[in-house]
C-alpha cells in the first residue's frame, strides 16, 4: 500500500519536483554557507511556492546551524527534515463516528475541482467498505447538481438532490434524515462553490452547517476545503476566507499533478494550521490519495 501511495504522490508531484529542483541545486552545490548561499536558498524556496513564513523559518534555522560551514549533504538532510516537520500532523483521512453517520461537508470555489474531488472521495470510501450518501447542496448552479448526479451514477452512490435554486439547507436536512434512517456510514455534503468574497453565499454555508448540526449530533464532523493546487499562494487566501465562515478541519488539494506549485502545502500548513488530508494526483476516479507527509517530502527530494 505504501509503495502504491508513494508512486501516486511521486507521479503527481512531477511538475512540483521540477520546480523544486532549483532548491536542490543550491543544497547540492559547493562552497560555504555564507550570506550569498542563504539568499539563493531563500529565493528558490520562494519560487517553489513554499511561502514566506516557512521559507524564512527554514533559512533562519540553516543560518543558525551551518553558518560559515562547508555545503555538504548534511545541509540537504537538515532542510528535508525541516520541511517534514512543517507537516507534522499525520492526517490519516477522516475521523469516523462510532455511531450514526459521519457527516463530511465540502467547501471550495467553482473551478477548484470540488465536484470531481467529492466523487473521488466517495469512490475511495466505498472501496473501503463504507456506505456513502451524497447531498447535492450546490443548488445555485444547475451544472453542479447535474455533474454530481452523473458521478453518483458512475460510482454507484446514492444521492439526495432537488431542483435548481432549491433551498440548500432543505437538501441538507433531507439528506441527514435519509442517512440516519438508512444506516449510511458517511454523508458527503456538497456546498455552493461561488467565490469566497460573496458574503451571502458564505452565510448559506453557515446555515447548512447549523442544519446538519441540529439533525446529527456533532455534525459536520469534518469540513474539508477543496483547494486547487495550481493557484499556489492564492489557495492560502481562499482557505483563510472560508475558515472565517466555517471551521475547516482539513484540506483536499486537487490538481496536484497539473502544477509546479505543490509547495503551497507548506504555506497552507504554516499559515492556517490546517492539515492536508487528501491530494488529487491524476484524472482517474482512484487518483485521490491520503496525504502522506513522508511520501510527499521524499518525492520532492528524490533524484530524477
Amino acid at each position: 500500500m505504501l509503495g502504491r501511495l508513494f508512486k501516486g504522490i511521486r507521479a503527481g508531484l512531477a511538475k512540483t519536483r521540477s520546480a523544486f529542483g532549483s532548491v536542490l541545486d543550491v543544497l547540492r552545490g559547493k562552497g560555504k554557507v555564507d550570506q550569498a548561499f542563504l539568499d539563493k536558498l531563500e529565493k528558490q524556496l520562494y519560487l517553489a511556492d513554499v511561502g514566506s513564513q516557512a521559507t524564512l523559518t527554514i533559512v533562519d534555522r540553516v543560518r543558525q546551524a551551518f553558518r560559515d560551514k562547508e555545503v555538504t549533504g548534511e545541509i540537504e538532510a537538515f532542510v528535508k527534515k525541516q520541511l517534514r516537520e512543517l507537516l507534522t500532523d499525520a492526517s490519516p483521512g477522516l475521523g469516523y463516528q462510532t455511531t450514526g453517520p459521519t457527516v463530511v461537508m465540502i467547501a471550495g470555489v467553482n473551478g477548484s475541482g470540488k465536484t470531481t474531488s467529492i466523487a473521488k472521495l466517495a469512490s475511495k470510501l466505498q472501496s473501503e467498505g463504507k456506505k456513502v450518501l451524497l447531498a447535492a447542496c450546490d443548488t445555485f448552479r444547475a451544472a453542479a447538481v447535474e455533474q454530481l448526479t452523473v458521478w453518483a451514477g458512475r460510482i454507484g452512490c446514492e444521492i439526495v438532490k432537488q431542483g435548481q435554486n432549491a433551498d440548500p439547507s432543505a437538501v441538507a436536512h433531507d439528506a441527514c434524515e435519509k442517512a440516519k434512517a438508512r444506516g449510511f456510514d458517511v454523508l458527503i455534503v456538497d456546498t455552493a462553490g461561488r467565490l469566497h468574497t460573496q458574503t451571502h453565499l458564505m452565510k448559506e454555508l453557515e446555515k447548512i452547517h447549523r442544519i446538519v448540526s441540529r439533525q446529527i449530533p456533532g455534525a459536520p464532523h469534518e469540513v474539508l476545503l477543496v483547494l486547487d493546487a495550481t493557484t499556489g499562494q492564492n489557495a492560502v487566501t481562499q482557505a483563510e476566507q472560508f475558515s472565517k465562515s466555517v471551521k475547516c478541519t482539513g484540506i483536499v488539494l486537487s490538481k496536484l499533478d497539473g502544477t509546479a506549485k505543490g509547495g503551497s502545502v507548506f504555506a497552507i500548513k504554516q499559515k492556517l494550521g490546517l492539515p492536508v488530508k487528501f491530494v488529487g494526483v491524476g484524472e482517474q476516479i482512484d487518483d485521490l490519495e491520503n496525504f502522506d507527509p513522508d511520501a510527499f517530502v521524499n518525492a520532492l527530494f528524490e533524484k530524477e
